[in-house]
């Protein structure tokens, strides 16, 4: 007979206490038991270029990968990511020293925290935010210390002076996510410059999450900080296949930095996966040299569902923020008559089939995020549309 151990200390990990089961996960499983059409979390419904998929199989039969791959990753795709870089953004960087392939970009940000951070140590985030940073700040023993993008004229906007007044003597690190999930921002050439000005002035390391880095639209433009004076030598850039090639299983991500800073991450990464996806990084390497003409189709493709949504969601009285970049649209709900988007959230899939995902889990300050909500467009289009009817059903 098993008996349960008797303790007066919680199981969990104070530092995780406040973390419980995802969002992700609720809203997923309301998706399953309703029969409703999954719009909360962020994967294709298709997979991405069948000659990218066929390099996998390729590398499964041809045993490159099926064991453990080296430590920094394949070679062939450390040097195609130095090579993305060099030919996109001018940026150079050594594919044997400054490269360093992650168990996908959540991996890449746990490493970063866990190996630059002491306990203590501040980090300032823009919120709302991707919901394993918190969760990675905490199991570093960090303070997260949140900066809110505010809505206005349609987006949401940095105020830099909030960023600049919440820096302190503690603060260790600028945590940045541009393009920005899950508000669609997609930060400008000024706030970067003004960002790294403030890096550089109080010798800030910076992280940034720059996933999305293939998917800014209309005359938006994603600009890596690290390309800004005095950047290159204090920011760690995290990219990511599988929002770029629509191949998020396969969890292939990277970062780049100067050699010291790649050592100190590869430190914490290690262990942690060790390492990871071995016949995907082949494949990736060739996903990443991939003619311009796919990313452009890629691009256009997303700004069209992009564009079918938000219109639908408009058409349905939403309050509609047009992303600038992500495959994501967040809209407000009180023109709906509703101002808390858990409750939303969670009756929306009965009440119209569809589910999404209460902006307000991205937050500190959670009245902040209360009456927002977010629709991802990375489906089919037929999905898409069939989503748009039900919800202005609904609404109807």
């Amino acid at each position: 007979m098993t008996r349960m151990t008797s303790t007066a200390r919680p199981f969990l990990n104070r530092r995780l206490a406040e973390f419980g089961t995802t969002i992700f996960a609720e809203m997923s499983a309301l998706a399953v038991t309703t029969g409703a059409i999954n719009l909360g979390q962020g994967f294709p419904d298709t997979d991405g270029p069948e000659e990218v998929r066929e390099a996998a199989v390729r590398a499964l039969r041809d045993g490159r990968g099926n064991q453990y791959p080296p430590g920094p990753g394949v070679p062939e795709l450390r040097a195609a990511v130095a090579a993305h870089q060099q030919r996109r953004y001018g940026l150079s960087f050594d594919p044997d020293t400054e490269v360093l392939v992650t168990a996908g970009a959540t991996e890449a940000i746990a490493a970063c925290l866990l190996a630059l951070l002491e306990p203590g140590d501040e980090v300032v985030a823009l919120e709302p935010y991707y919901d394993s940073y918190a969760a990675c700040i905490a199991m570093a023993g960090g303070k997260r210390v949140p900066v809110t993008l505010r809505p206005h004229e349609g987006a949401f906007r940095l105020d830099l002076d909030e960023l600049r007044d919440a820096v302190t003597d503690r603060t260790r690190l600028l945590l940045l996510n541009t393009p920005h999930n899950p508000t669609g921002t997609v930060l400008t050439r000024e706030e970067l410059a003004a960002i790294a000005e403030l890096a550089v002035e109080r010798d800030l390391l910076v992280v940034t999450d720059e996933v999305y880095e293939h998917l800014v639209f209309d005359d938006a433009e994603h600009v890596p900080i690290a390309t800004f004076p005095g950047m290159r030598e204090r920011t760690v850039t995290i990219g990511s296949a599988g929002k770029t090639f629509s191949f998020t299983g396969w969890k292939v991500g990277w970062i780049t930095a100067v050699p010291a800073l790649v050592t100190a991450v590869r430190s914490a990464k290690q262990y942690l996966t060790y390492v990871a996806s071995g016949p995907f990084q082949y494949a990736v390497a060739e996903a990443l040299a991939l003619p311009e003409t796919y990313f452009t189709a890629f691009r256009d493709d997303m700004r069209a569902k992009r564009d079918l949504l938000a219109a639908g969601l408009a058409d349905a009285g939403f309050g509609v923020h047009r992303p600038a970049g992500t495959y994501f649209v967040t809209t407000d709900i009180r023109p709906l008559g509703f101002s808390d988007g858990f409750a939303f959230c969670r009756a929306l899939p009965e009440r119209a089939g569809v589910v999404a995902i209460p902006n307000a889990v991205f937050y500190d300050h959670r009245e902040a995020g209360a009456p927002f909500v977010r629709f991802a467009f990375c489906k089919r289009t037929e999905v898409l549309e069939e989503a748009v009817r039900r919800l202005k059903t609904s609404a109807g």
